[in-house]
């Protein structure tokens, strides 16, 4: 690893030990260039609901510890199924306790998106409503290649959970290549 070497945090929207999200999320760090060290945030599955008077009293201590972990990082890549056509609720009750924070750890950080889906659409839908929140809190959203895992049963070894498809991989690195370039870029890092 390089000494310049970026520091990436995955954040994975689902919680299930046997999802696919997970698993793409935990093989980022061998598809990432050399330039590039990934690795998993902080657990986020233990902040309550957000609610302004548990606020009022002081930030929960996760929140808090998830929030340093995003400042610290020179960038960040959720990666998170579809819900309802939508964002995991726990995953957004993440994003809502740390934009109540005054220091928002997600502005002008760099984000890139990935999601897998056991349809057709590859949760395209959730990564669209995700960039309008993440939008509002002033991250800088990475553009292109995006990542929709499609048909995901078929991208993944059944017992390991390894991803397979090759097409895939070579996408994935061909984004994590780009957003490396991308982090540099906004952060004037060469």
């Amino acid at each position: 690893m390089a000494d310049n070497a970026l520091n990436v945090l995955t954040i994975c929207g689902s919680l299930r030990k046997a999802s696919y999200n997970a698993a793409l999320a935990r093989t980022l760090p061998s598809l990432a260039p050399e330039g590039m060290s990934v690795r998993p945030a902080p657990a986020w599955h233990t902040m309550p609901v957000y609610n302004h008077d548990i606020q009022a009293n002081g930030f929960p201590a996760e929140v808090t510890a998830w929030a340093d972990a995003i400042r610290g990082a020179d960038g960040v890549i959720i990666v998170s199924p579809e819900y309802n056509w939508s964002i995991p609720g726990g995953l957004k009750n993440a994003i809502d306790w740390v934009s109540r924070l005054k220091d928002v750890p997600f502005k002008d950080k760099p984000v890139a998106l990935q999601s897998c889906a056991g349809g057709a659409l590859g949760g395209a839908r959730m990564q669209y409503q995700l960039r309008q929140s993440l939008t509002s809190i002033d991250a800088v959203l990475f553009g292109r290649p995006e990542i929709f895992v499609t048909f995901s049963a078929k991208k993944f070894d059944e017992k390991t959970l390894d991803l397979t498809d090759q097409p895939t991989i070579d996408i994935v690195k061909q984004q994590l290549a780009g957003f490396e370039k991308f982090i540099r870029r906004q952060n004037g890092k060469t």
